[in-house]
């Protein structure tokens, strides 16, 4: 099969404004190493797709990041029976790492995002298992998630970790040979190279980059302190360097530049970029300075012992709940501040770009609008603006509409309606995976989870084509990534409406059938099918 065949679909050599700059300090005169396979991005999907290739013996391989260096950013991420059995499946030891430091984390210490409380005497392991409760206003509890490694492994056969992101990525990025991690490789464009049986990606590094508005939480206006992301800012000054691979795995998050360079010039460029899900989140991280007859409240009507409760306004009738469109997290930091994170309903327009203090008003207004009680709108008052923050949050959706079932990657690349139907995961020996193929809101807890699924099947796909030293059949590669999205779009189209309905909360039976489908599969089983 042709390297210089070329369609809509598979146009790889992507320009942007930065081509002529790139181009014009570029050198190609001198040899480079051929990867076997570049990983882009460094974060935990990125990582346990390095890893797992190195375990299946493809050791040639190199992770890029263009974070100018590993910092702690992220929220905290809870590792499900379904994440944790991909993981095991990928590599025994990453998945040991992981647990261990998990559990350590919740047993010994507790991660808050930005930093990490070192234990003191006073923090004792709970005497019973710990619990995320989902309560109505009038403290009824509408449902119950323990916490508990124990309790969910006895449940699905495998646990539940909460982990901090930073922490997940230290402890992957510890697996692999520092030398295998580059960070400060921001990637401006990939070149199809088909006289070396290759793909050429290009990369600066820089220092005055803009921030991400997709990937972290940010406070208010103030974005000059957030970790630079994927910006199109191209400076005077950068060091270029291009690497060539016979394979890209594209692991760089819901804004992936990846994405952005193989589909903007082409007939799904209203896919290149996310698209705003209609959600998003306000969070005060802390509040120290709580009033006894508030903090009293809480406890007596919400906390009741947790250290986490969500409050919701959804209604309950038989067994059946009515979801509403927010919600307001209640969490106590083992050092005993309070913080929240209401998720919501809201124009983008609402969120993005306000001050503090527009984003205190908006979330009593919201609330207010709501009917919440007075001592969550009281907390709310009395929040520090400084610790304020906002999040809306974006999806690549698999399916445009509830009805459209993918069963075939291949029918992506048709003329037919090309408005109404997503572009494929691939693009010659490029392959999307984790949030910059199908990102969605946390609601779930599924991002993470569903990404190391991903890694799993791509690992185990790009092992075969290697087994078989099919490196220069694109055929063989594109069939291995077709199978990959055959298998996988189904199932995150299924976990997007759920996410975004929240519709597993919505009955017992609803709830069951959720949780087989996530965390009952046998991922022998799916390895077989390979």
């Amino acid at each position: 099969m042709s390297e210089t065949k070329s369609s809509p679909h598979t146009h790889t050599n992507t320009s942007t404004k930065a081509d002529t700059l790139a181009a014009s300090v570029i050198s190609s005169s001198n040899p480079q190493e051929i990867y076997d396979v570049v990983v882009v991005g460094a974060g935990p999907i990125g990582l346990a797709t390095a890893i797992g290739l190195r375990k299946r013996g493809i050791e040639n391989v190199l992770v890029i990041d263009q974070t100018r260096a590993f910092r702690q950013v992220g929220q905290t991420v809870d590792l499900l029976p379904n994440g944790l059995q991909a993981l095991k499946h990928l590599d025994p030891n990453a998945y040991e790492e992981v647990k261990n430091t998990g559990l350590c984390l919740l047993n010994s210490k507790q991660s808050n995002g930005q930093k990490t409380v070192e234990p003191t005497q006073k923090q004792q392991l709970p005497k019973t298992s710990p619990r995320w409760t989902y309560k109505n206003f009038q403290g009824e509890i509408i449902q119950s998630i323990s916490l508990s490694f124990d309790d969910w492994f006895k449940d699905y056969g495998e646990g539940r970790v909460s982990i901090s992101w930073y922490n997940l990525q230290t402890t992957l990025r510890q697996l692999l040979p520092q030398d295998r991690v580059k960070a400060n490789h921001r990637c401006i464009n990939v070149v199809n190279e088909p006289e070396k049986g290759c793909v050429r990606i290009d990369c600066v590094s820089d220092t005055r980059i803009e921030a991400n508005p997709y990937a972290y939480w940010t406070d208010g206006q103030k974005d000059n302190d957030m970790q630079p992301q994927n910006s199109d800012i191209v400076p005077q000054e950068i060091a270029t360097k291009s690497i060539r691979a016979k394979l890209i795995v594209a692991a760089d998050g819901i804004n992936s530049t990846v994405r952005r360079l193989l589909y903007t010039d082409t007939q799904y460029h209203d896919f290149a970029r996310p698209e705003y899900s209609g959600f998003a989140a306000i969070s005060c991280r802390e509040i120290a300075e709580v009033a006894k007859e508030i903090r009293t409240k809480l406890e007596e009507d919400f906390f009741q012992g947790s250290r986490i409760v969500t409050i919701t306004n959804d209604e309950i009738s038989g067994n059946s709940v009515f979801i509403n469109n927010i919600s307001m997290m209640l969490f106590r930091r083992p050092t005993g501040e309070l913080g929240y994170i209401i998720h919501l309903a809201l124009p983008l327009e609402s969120v993005q770009g306000k001050s503090e203090s527009s984003l205190i008003n908006l979330a009593l207004q919201e609330l207010e609008k709501a009917g919440f009680p007075d001592s969550l709108k009281q907390l709310v008052r009395i929040s520090p603006p400084a610790k304020m923050q906002q999040r809306p949050y974006y999806i690549h959706r698999a399916t445009i509409s509830d009805s459209l079932q993918v069963c075939n990657p291949t029918d992506l690349n048709t003329e037919a309606n090309p408005a109404k139907i997503p572009p494929a995961w691939s693009v010659g020996r490029i392959v999307l995976v984790g949030d910059a193929a199908h990102g969605m809101p946390p609601f779930m807890a599924q991002g993470a989870n569903q990404g190391f699924e991903d890694a799993l099947i791509i690992t185990t796909l790009i092992a075969k084509i290697a087994e078989n030293n099919n490196w220069d059949d694109l055929q063989a590669i594109a069939k291995a990534f077709e199978k990959y999205e055959c298998l996988r779009r189904p199932l995150i189209a299924y976990v997007q409406q759920a996410t975004l309905k929240r519709s597993p909360h919505s009955s017992d039976n609803e709830w069951q059938e959720y949780s087989q489908q996530m965390y009952c599969r046998n991922f022998d089983e799916v390895i077989e099918a390979l």
